[in-house]
């Protein structure tokens, strides 16, 4: 599979869906990077969401897709196997990936989060995309809002196990969305993690007295933000 030279928003989708497809016929997917010069934050989610299950490869990386990693502060070849033979031609992409292990990803992660069901609340349409595929990729039942008060407003007759919150939205922010949850018997202890591209350390204090239980910075990483929800879950 050879990634086009341009990644943008649009291909994201697409992008995805073809990762699952070589997954599922063949257990998993080699990548020709070398021509890519542009790659969007929602892109590089993907690949790292399907990196992290370790059934993709990903060959010859050009220097404009490292550092599209690199300005992200993230490693691209982090928790990637090696390759289990060398980079072949692209006339030869179908029989090498046939030759690929399969690995039964979807039902390894299904069975060990059990039916741990998430709340994530943002006005972003691309962020509630990215957690989306991360979080149901990795096994999870996920219901989504798109702003604080549709989130506490679902959470009137929705039950679920965590919850995951922007910060600056619309009608509500992610501070007066813990405050609200925190005054409710039913989520006293539920735990609430905040997304968010904040990083201040005043910001983070005024989210702990509110009463979140974690702060996760944007872009996030789909491994770290899986082993957290899987931590706060338990």
């Amino acid at each position: 599979m050879k990634l086009p030279s341009s990644l943008d928003l649009s291909s994201a989708i697409g992008l995805h869906q073809d990762i699952l497809r070589h997954v599922q016929t063949a257990g998993g997917v080699r990548i020709d990077a070398s021509d890519v010069q542009a790659l969007t934050l929602p892109c590089i989610q993907i690949l790292l969401a399907a990196k992290r299950d370790s059934h993709v490869w990903i060959d010859n990386p050009s220097d404009a897709f490292v550092a599209a990693f690199t300005d992200l502060g993230l490693d691209w070849s982090e928790g990637m196997r090696e390759l289990p033979e060398p980079a072949v031609p692209a006339a030869d992409e179908a029989q090498a990936a046939a030759e690929l292990p399969v690995i039964d990803v979807i039902e390894e992660s299904a069975a060990s989060v059990g039916n741990i069901r998430i709340l994530t609340i943002d006005d972003s349409k691309t962020m509630r995309d990215m957690l989306m595929l991360t979080l149901a990729d990795a096994g999870f039942d996920v219901i989504q809002a798109v702003d604080g008060k549709e989130g506490v407003d679902l959470l009137e007759r929705e039950n679920v196990d965590v919850v995951i919150t922007d910060i600056n939205m619309p009608r509500m922010d992610g501070y007066e969305v813990v405050r609200q949850l925190r005054a409710r018997p039913e989520h006293k202890t539920t735990p609430i993690l905040v997304l968010t591209t904040e990083s201040e350390a005043e910001k983070k204090n005024i989210a702990r007295e509110a009463g979140a239980t974690g702060w996760l910075v944007k872009p996030f990483d789909p491994e770290r933000l899986v082993a957290t929800v899987r931590k706060v879950a338990c």
